[in-house]
C-alpha cells in the first residue's frame, strides 16, 4: 500500500526565510503551493516550486478565495461563474510560475473555506469541478465531499485526502477552526490519527505548515507511516 503526504506551502515569507518550510519539503511527497489569491507572491511561489523540482516533490495547485486578509479561511458566496474563473485563474498561473522552474503541477487541491464549502455546496463545488476538468488535473478533497462526487462523475481524478493535525467531527467532516478539538498539536496524536486514516483508505495525509510544531507533526506522521509497511510517495 502506498499513501502520500502533504503541506500547504507558499504562502509565509518569513516561514520560507526561516527555513521551516524548506525542512518541511525534505519530509513531505507533495506540496499543495499557493497560487496567489489568499497569500503568497510570485518570488516565493516560484521559490517553492523550485525547491519542489530539486527534491523531487510533487507540485499541487493550492486554490483557495481571493483573500488575503482573510487567509482564504473565510466563506465566500462567490457566483459560480466568477469562482470557475478564479479557480481557473489561479491554476493556470501556478502552471507557469512551475514550468519556469522546470517544474509541473499535478493536482488542484482547494484551501480553508473553499475547501471546507465544496464538501456541502453542489453550487460552488460544481463551480470548482469544471475550472479542475477544464485543466486535466486530479482534485483533492475529504472522501465524502459533494466536490468528489460531482468530479468522479465528470471523469475528473480524485485523490481522497485525511488530516493528521486536525480534529473531524462524527460525520467525517473536518472540526471548525474555532470550535474546541479543531487542532492536533501531539506529533504522538498526530501518527496516529495518519495510521487510522491509511487504513481508512485515503491516498493522501496533510500537516498544515502553519501547524504547531508542523515540522514534527510530519515527521512523526512520516515514521508511523513508514512502520506500518505503507509506502510514502505521490499517487
Amino acid at each position: 500500500m502506498h499513501i502520500s503526504l502533504n503541506a500547504d506551502l507558499g504562502e509565509s515569507p518569513a516561514r520560507w526565510a526561516s527555513g521551516e518550510d524548506v525542512a518541511l519539503l525534505d519530509v513531505v511527497t507533495s506540496a499543495n503551493v499557493c497560487c496567489g489569491a489568499y497569500a503568497g507572491d510570485d518570488e516565493l511561489i516560484s521559490a517553492t516550486c523550485a525547491a519542489c523540482v530539486e527534491r523531487g516533490v510533487a507540485i499541487g495547485a493550492q486554490v483557495g478565495y481571493p483573500d488575503r486578509e482573510g487567509f482564504g479561511r473565510v466563506p465566500m458566496d462567490m457566483e459560480p461563474q466568477a469562482l470557475r474563473d478564479e479557480v481557473a485563474a489561479q491554476i493556470a498561473h501556478l502552471i507557469d510560475l512551475a514550468g519556469s522552474v522546470g517544474g509541473r503541477v499535478t493536482y488542484v487541491k482547494p484551501h480553508g473555506a473553499l475547501y471546507s464549502t465544496i464538501v456541502h455546496d453542489e453550487v460552488q463545488a460544481a463551480a470548482v469541478v469544471v475550472a479542475v476538468h477544464a485543466a486535466a488535473l486530479p482534485l483533492v478533497g475529504l472522501p465524502k465531499a459533494a466536490s468528489l462526487r460531482l468530479a468522479r462523475a465528470a471523469g475528473v481524478p480524485v485523490i481522497l485526502e485525511g488530516f493528521a493535525d486536525r480534529g473531524y467531527t462524527d460525520e467525517g467532516t473536518l472540526i471548525p477552526r474555532s470550535e474546541p478539538g479543531a487542532l492536533l498539536d501531539d506529533p504522538g496524536d498526530a501518527a496516529v490519527q495518519a495510521l487510522r486514516l491509511l487504513h481508512e483508505g485515503v491516498a493522501s495525509i496533510c500537516v498544515h505548515s502553519d501547524s504547531p510544531r508542523a515540522l514534527d507533526l510530519v515527521r512523526a506522521v512520516r515514521v508511523a507511516l513508514e512502520y506500518a509497511g505503507a509506502e510514502v510517495r505521490h499517487p
